[in-house]
C-alpha cells in the first residue's frame, strides 16, 4: 500500500467507529482505500471522477478521488461524507435489493426504457439517503455537494437540496444552466423523500420531472464520444448487494407482485449484471459468466421459496441389524474388528484368539424418513400456460417439490398432455431442483391423457413413495387411472379443477380409499388455498379430504 492510501486508510479506522456509532452500528466490514493522486494514467479510468464504490457491503474509497478534493476541503472530512452517504443507503434506503427492485420498477413505468429508469432510481436513491443523513445526522455531506464538480442534473439535484435541506450549496438561482428548470426544482422540492410507504409514488413523480433533463444529458454525452461526468458518490447496480441479499430481493418481489411478466421484464432488465455476477438459479452465484438465465424457471423457484409446507415423515421399514451370535476360532485373514478381546486373553494366536460370528436379528425395525415423491403435472390445453400467466398448478407442485427436496428425499416429474400421441416429459428422481422446474414449466397445450406404461417404472418398487397429480380431470382414459390408483397403496393427493362428470367419478370411486387425498377447485384462482394451505392434510394423509 502506498504511503497516501495508508495515510487515507489510517483515516477510516480513526473515524469508522464514530460512524458506525452514529448510524445504530450496521453489520457493515471496514472501507479501504483504493488508488491515489499519483496512480498511473488511466489505472482508474473506469470510475475517473467516483469518490465510493460499493460491492457486497465492501466500501471502497477513491485516493484518487480524496486527493482531488483536499484542496477544497479536509481529506477527513470528504472521507466522512462519502462514508456517510454509503451508510445512508445500507441503513436507509434502498434498504434492500427488493425495495431497489420496487423503486426501479416504478420508475420504468414513467420512463418506459431501463437505462433512463437505472439512471432515476439511482438519483432518486442518492436524495432520500443524503437527505436522510443531513435530518437525522451530524453530516459533512452538504459540504460534499457544495464542492463536487457537477453537471446539469447535478446542478438540478444541488439546487434540490438548497431548498430541502434550507443550507446554501453555492447554487444561484440566476446560475445560466438552471434558468428554465426553475419548474423543476419546484416540483421536486414537494415530494416526501423520507415518507417510506410514499417510495413508490414519490419516485413516479420524481421520474416525471427529472427525465427531460436525463434524455437532454444523454444527447450530450453522445455528442461528446461517450463520455460525461459520473455520479461522484458511485452509481447503484447489483454489485453493491451479497448473493444472499439478491436471492432474498427476488424472492420478496416474485411474492409482491405474484405476476410473471412484470418478474421477467425485471430479470431481463438485469440480465447482464446478473451474468456477470455468475448468478445461479438454484440460489447464490456460481453459474459462471454468460450462462442464461431462465427467468420463467426464476419466477416459480422464487415464488415457491415463499412458502414453507411441513413434511410427515413416514415410518419405513429397515433389516433386522447384525448382532453378535457365537464364537469361532480366528485364522490369518479374519478382520481384526471381530476379535472377542476378552475370551482370547488378548492375544492374536491362532488357536487361542476368538472371532464374533455375527447374525442378523429376525425383527425388521422401523425408521422415520422423508419418502421420495412422483409428481404428475397436466399441462393440456385447459390448464394455464405457466410460461405466460402465474399458474397456481406449478407453483403448487413446486411447493411439493421444495418439500421433499429439503428434506433429503428425491422427486420425480411427469408433465402430460395427449401422452399416448408424445405430449409428455418425463424427468427421473433427482434433486437438482432446477431440473425439476424446467420440467414442471413444460407446456403441451393438447389434449389431456395419461400413458400409464409411463408410470409403471417410476412406482415400481417403491412402497414408501408419495404421488402428487394436479389436472382439471378431463382426462380421456380416467377409467385406466382410477383402476391404478385403487392398485397401489402409496399415499397420493389429487387437486382437480373444477366441477366436472371426469371428476365427480374419480371422486366417487375412491371414497373409501383412505390412502387417497382429493381436494376439488371450483376456479383456478382457489389453487393457492387448496395447495399453499389444505396441503398440510396431504403431508399427515389418515382419510380422504373432500373440499
Amino acid at each position: 500500500m502506498k504511503v497516501e492510501e495508508q495515510d487515507y486508510q489510517s483515516i477510516i479506522e480513526k473515524v469508522w467507529p464514530k460512524l458506525k456509532k452514529k448510524h445504530l452500528y450496521p453489520e457493515i466490514p471496514m472501507p479501504r482505500v483504493k488508488g491515489t493522486a499519483d496512480s498511473k494514467e488511466g489505472e482508474e479510468d473506469e470510475t475517473e471522477g467516483v469518490g465510493l464504490e460499493m460491492k457486497a457491503k465492501q466500501m471502497t474509497i477513491s485516493g484518487r478521488f480524496v486527493s482531488r478534493m483536499k484542496d477544497k476541503m479536509p481529506e477527513q472530512r470528504v472521507i466522512e461524507a462519502l462514508l456517510d452517504h454509503g451508510l445512508s443507503h445500507y441503513t436507509f434506503c434502498p434498504w434492500d435489493f427488493h425495495t431497489h427492485l420496487m423503486l426501479y420498477a416504478e420508475a420504468k413505468k414513467v420512463t418506459d426504457d431501463k437505462r433512463l429508469a437505472k439512471q432515476v432510481a439511482n438519483y432518486f436513491i442518492d436524495v432520500i439517503a443524503d437527505t436522510h443523513c443531513v435530518k437525522k445526522r451530524d453530516t459533512e455531506i452538504p459540504d460534499l455537494h457544495r464542492h463536487l464538480k457537477k453537471g446539469t442534473v447535478e446542478e438540478v439535484i444541488t439546487s434540490l437540496y438548497q431548498k430541502i435541506w434550507g443550507l446554501d450549496l453555492g447554487i444561484s438561482p440566476s446560475k445560466q444552466s438552471l434558468q428554465g428548470h426553475e419548474d423543476i426544482v419546484r416540483r421536486l422540492a414537494r415530494i416526501p423523500y423520507l415518507d417510506r410507504p410514499r417510495w413508490g409514488e414519490s419516485i413516479k413523480k420524481f421520474a416525471r420531472s427529472i427525465k427531460p433533463l436525463l434524455i437532454e444529458e444523454q444527447r450530450e454525452k453522445e455528442a461528446q464520444g461517450g463520455k460525461g461526468e459520473q455520479n461522484p458518490q458511485g452509481d447503484h447496480d447489483l454489485n453493491h448487494y451479497s448473493n444472499e441479499e439478491i436471492d432474498q430481493g427476488l424472492r420478496d418481489y416474485a411474492k409482491q407482485t405474484m405476476a410473471l411478466s412484470e418478474f421477467k421484464e425485471m430479470v431481463e432488465d438485469f440480465s447482464d449484471e446478473l451474468k456477470e455476477m455468475g448468478y445461479g438459479m438454484e440460489g447464490g452465484m456460481g453459474r459462471g459468466p454468460g450462462n442464461p438465465i431462465d427467468a420463467d424457471v426464476l419466477f416459480y423457484m422464487k415464488l415457491a421459496e415463499n412458502y414453507s409446507i411441513p413434511l410427515k415423515k413416514l415410518p419405513l421399514n429397515e433389516k433386522g441389524s447384525l448382532h453378535p451370535h457365537s464364537h469361532s476360532p480366528w485364522e490369518i485373514g479374519s478382520p481384526y474388528q471381530d476379535v472377542d478381546i476378552w475370551t482370547s486373553f488378548g492375544k492374536i494366536m491362532p488357536g487361542i484368539t476368538q472371532v464374533w460370528t455375527k447374525k442378523e436379528g429376525k425383527g425388521r425395525g422401523k425408521t422415520e424418513g422423508s419418502p421420495d415423491c412422483l409428481i404428475a403435472i397436466d399441462s393440456s390445453g385447459s390448464m394455464i400456460n405457466p410460461r405466460k400467466s402465474l399458474s397456481y398448478a406449478v407453483l403448487g407442485a413446486a411447493c411439493a417439490t421444495n418439500a421433499y427436496l429439503q428434506n433429503n428425499a428425491k422427486v420425480a416429474v411427469y408433465n402430460f398432455s395427449d401422452a399416448p400421441m408424445g405430449g409428455k416429459d418425463i424427468l427421473d428422481y433427482t434433486d437438482r431442483r432446477e431440473d425439476l422446474y424446467r420440467v414442471l414449466c413444460k407446456y403441451f397445450g393438447g389434449g389431456t391423457a395419461l400413458d400409464l406404461e409411463d408410470l409403471m417404472p417410476l412406482i415400481r418398487g417403491r412402497k414408501s413413495l408419495d404421488f402428487f397429480i394436479i389436472t382439471d380431470m378431463k382426462i380421456t382414459n380416467l377409467e385406466s387411472l382410477i383402476g391404478f390408483f385403487g392398485q397401489i397403496q402409496n399415499r397420493v393427493t389429487a387437486v382437480h379443477i373444477g366441477d366436472n362428470p371426469y371428476a365427480a367419478r374419480f371422486e366417487k370411486a375412491f371414497e373409501k380409499k383412505k390412502n387417497i387425498s382429493i381436494y376439488t377447485v371450483k376456479r383456478k384462482e382457489d389453487i393457492p388455498h387448496i395447495v399453499l394451505g389444505r396441503i398440510r392434510d396431504y403431508f399427515n394423509p389418515t382419510q380422504i379430504k373432500n373440499s
